[in-house]
């Protein structure tokens, strides 16, 4: 049985003590980390989510409690008083190496047995597990670390905001289902049978909403649900800083969104941020990075080399330029050592991975050594080399198609050989993305679609367009982004509503579609809406940069896995047919 508190109520947490407190009596509580026993004498780790702090006891001293911390375990959860003594045998290696508690009372207050793995910071042990025992995987210092981390995060944003004039406005979990890129949760109502709620993509509308109502100043850590593939960077549920201005324009929503990650690299990392960040427009990111989220802590840009190709021998080149793409390539300076013809082969099948015909290249030891040499001459390949900048050690990897697949190929290839030679600096570059265009061609469809949603403002020039040339429609919208990761994106929205039936009408919406989807905001706009625009920012996204994570799984307390499952609880889980049966629902087989 695990014996009651009473009277042993917790002083001090495990890592905060220090040389200061020796001679103080203090209570401390919280896990056992390890046990040593050395005859007459015991030491016990224990642990809380500040750190450790080690425990003394002496048989000689107090039989009875020594014959207690004998039995101890790891994991054991304990309540200990004592007083606190400096260390005879220091530890530099923990902030409270330099002392000790000499243990005059211990309780134990539960019992554990053996966990599935052991809990310490460097664990090599299957993900799978961990997140099967998360709660157990939640003790180690590193996740701890993260989440304690997140938390700051959270706090420094609400503080931002508040004392920038914002106001914190929940806006509903169960909404109406309306488009916004990905998939909707739905979820069935009972009342109302036969219909169905959405769990919130984002509170775009409501936040909208809030501008007409007069908010002037909304902020929001808005749990949003989108139903897609995941990835490293993207969990099925997630968490938004979510925010709405009115009586403002782009500018000015750059610029608090610059103070607030000001803010935070100064609370939170201990940085100073120069500000304003580097801007860069849509195309210039596509045409140079292949992203319109590019890492530019390095360099590799994608060169252009069509004219010097066009009328080559080589047919891949010809061809893809006379079907109205382009070549390109990037150079990896110095990389001829590393890129040896077995890994350019490998290299190859990447890229006919995700999407590429193939891949053309130069590798330079002693001389060039070109894969499509015996098709050029000297003064065409001449030509390359200078306008690639390129030379002795490089390696130069060209790709001929479509341009949308030219580019996003060499975009993540550029990625892929920054890794691999190893030259992307460790440091924070933000960069803001402006200028992208309003609509985006879907092939498969033969329509425009809207690149980001239907209320983003065009600029006031690009109108004249919107019937004629939607190609040449520019949104006022941005996304900022971190190291090739994106963290936000937002845009001025449409207020006027004869524009934003125009908007509408463009992306062959028809009036009852846009009056079953959007009908309630449309109607609002007739009652005078302000001038207002917003953004959200991935809460989880930033907290994985900052703690230098590979996966929101990292910074996440209960992740979903790949196939958006949760491993710990068992979820998602049937459901009895009595459940179903009022909700009016059956389950196809």
């Amino acid at each position: 049985m695990a014996e009651f508190m009473t009277g042993l109520k917790r002083s001090h947490y495990c890592g905060n003590l220090r040389i200061s407190d020796v001679g103080n009596e203090v209570t401390v509580c919280g896990w056992v980390q390890r046990c040593r026993d050395l005859g007459q004498l015991i030491f016990i780790d224990l642990r809380d989510r500040t750190g450790i702090v080690q425990l003394a006891f002496n048989d000689k001293t107090d039989k009875e409690i020594f014959d207690k911390a004998f039995a101890c375990r790891s994991e054991f959860v304990l309540a200990a008083k004592g007083i606190v003594a400096e260390r005879s045998s220091k530890n530099t290696d923990i902030p409270t190496g330099d002392i000790e508690i000499i243990v005059s009372d211990l309780r134990v207050l539960s019992k554990a047995q053996t966990p599935p793995f052991e809990i310490v910071d460097d664990l090599n042990t299957n993900e799978e597990l961990r997140l099967k025992y998360r709660y157990l995987d939640l003790r180690r210092r590193p996740l701890l670390n993260n989440i304690m981390l997140r938390s700051k995060v959270s706090k420094v944003a609400r503080d931002y905001f508040a004392e920038n004039g914002f106001i914190e406005i929940e806006t509903p979990m169960m909404i109406k289902s309306t488009p916004e890129g990905a998939r909707d949760y739905l979820v069935p109502s009972r009342i109302h049978n036969g219909k169905f709620y959405a769990l919130p993509q984002s509170p775009q509308i409501y936040k909208q909403l809030l501008m007409v109502s007069g908010f002037d100043r909304y902020i929001q850590l808005a749990r949003c649900f989108r139903d897609e593939d995941l990835r490293a960077d993207r969990q099925p549920e997630f968490t938004q800083i979510d925010m709405e201005l009115s009586f403002v324009d782009v500018e000015d929503i750059l610029e608090v969104n610059e103070g607030l990650f000001k803010r935070l690299f100064k609370e939170v990392m201990g940085k100073d941020l120069e500000t304003p960040f580097q801007r860069m427009s849509y195309t210039e990111a596509m045409n140079n990075y292949g992203s319109d989220k590019p890492d530019i802590r390095f360099d590799m840009k994608i060169q252009d080399i069509s004219d010097l190709v066009k009328d080559c021998g080589f047919g891949v080149f010809t061809s893809a330029i006379e079907n109205g793409g382009s070549v390109r390539a990037i150079v990896a300076k110095n990389a001829s050592s590393v890129y040896t013809r077995k890994e350019i082969d490998k290299l190859t099948e990447y890229v006919r991975g995700i999407g590429a015909k193939g891949l053309a290249y130069v590798r330079w030891v002693d001389e060039p050594n070109a894969s499509f040499k015996k098709f050029m001459t000297d003064d065409e390949m001449t030509a390359i080399y200078e306008r690639l900048g390129a030379e002795k050690g490089d390696v130069i990897l060209i790709v001929a198609d479509k341009n949308s697949t030219v580019l996003s190929t060499l975009g993540a290839l550029r990625l892929t050989v920054a890794k691999r030679l190893d030259i992307i600096p460790d440091e924070f570059k933000f960069l803001w993305i402006v200028d992208f265009p309003f609509f985006e061609y879907d092939e498969e469809s033969g329509e425009w679609l809207a690149m980001h949603h239907p209320f983003t403002m065009p600029k006031e020039e690009c109108l004249q367009y919107l019937e004629s040339d939607p190609s040449k429609v520019i949104a006022k919208a941005f996304d900022l982004t971190l190291n090739g990761t994106e963290l936000s994106s937002g845009s001025m929205r449409i207020t006027d509503p004869e524009l934003q039936q125009k908007m509408f009408k463009a992306l062959k919406m028809t009036d009852e579609e846009i009056e079953a989807k959007f009908g309630f905001l449309v109607e609002a706009y007739k009652y005078g809406a302000p001038p207002h625009g917003g953004m959200g920012i991935g809460l989880d996204r930033v907290t994985m940069l900052l703690c230098g994570a590979d996966s929101l799984r990292d910074v996440t307390a209960f992740p979903k896995v790949q196939n958006a499952s949760e491993l710990m609880s068992a979820c998602p889980a049937p459901v009895d047919d009595e459940s179903l049966d009022v909700l009016g629902i059956r389950i196809k087989d």
